[in-house]
């Protein structure tokens, strides 16, 4: 995988309350693949990572929402996080962000609570995923197709549930954004 990224750009969208582990492994994988990695979030500043509900470490922003497009980058990661992806989905410019990955057919890879922001940008009908469990029934109801399973490509579109499967999410993530566009990864 080493290089395999060369020359792609990718973005991670989070803000306070990320399950830290579920942006690092990911943020390393996709590094040590070659790519360049730019940290995302609703301001600029630092966003402050969470071990499951005590504090992590704060991260600094790269760049804040308003100041992005889809168009700049190669490929989009969604850590999780209870509170990470909640404050996203309530945000326009982040769910438009997201959105527009889809409209461009570029992969996406997200984890644990990371596809409700998936949810509210509309992009899970008619999708295999993944998710904590706890998301199993609003994505049914946005249409998709939940599994529970360690690991759910369906056309650029990576998901997992939790941090245990974080090493088989890493590596789809990297095989994903390797290979690049995806015709079926749409809205």
């Amino acid at each position: 995988m080493a290089n395999s990224l060369q020359g792609k750009r990718i973005a991670f969208l989070a803000t306070d309350g990320f399950e830290q582990v579920e942006l690092t492994e990911p943020w390393n994988a996709v590094g040590d693949a070659g790519a360049t990695v730019e940290l995302v979030s609703l301001e600029k500043g630092t966003i402050q990572g969470v071990h499951h509900d005590s504090k992590g470490d704060t991260f600094n922003v790269d760049r804040s929402i308003d100041e992005v497009a889809a168009s700049d980058y190669d490929g989009l990661v969604l850590p999780g996080g209870v509170f990470n992806p909640d404050a996203l989905r309530m945000n326009e410019a982040a769910v438009d962000f997201v959105r527009d990955f889809f409209r461009q057919h570029k992969p996406v890879a997200a984890i644990c609570h990371g596809p409700w922001t998936l949810i509210e940008a509309g992009v899970v009908d008619g999708r295999k995923v993944t998710s904590w469990p706890s998301l199993r029934t609003d994505l049914i109801n946005a249409g998709a197709e939940w599994v529970d399973e360690e690991c759910v490509c369906d056309e650029g579109l990576v998901t997992s549930r939790r941090p245990d499967d974080l090493p088989a999410f890493c590596s789809k993530a990297v095989e994903e954004f390797a290979e690049g566009r995806h015709a079926e990864q749409t809205v």
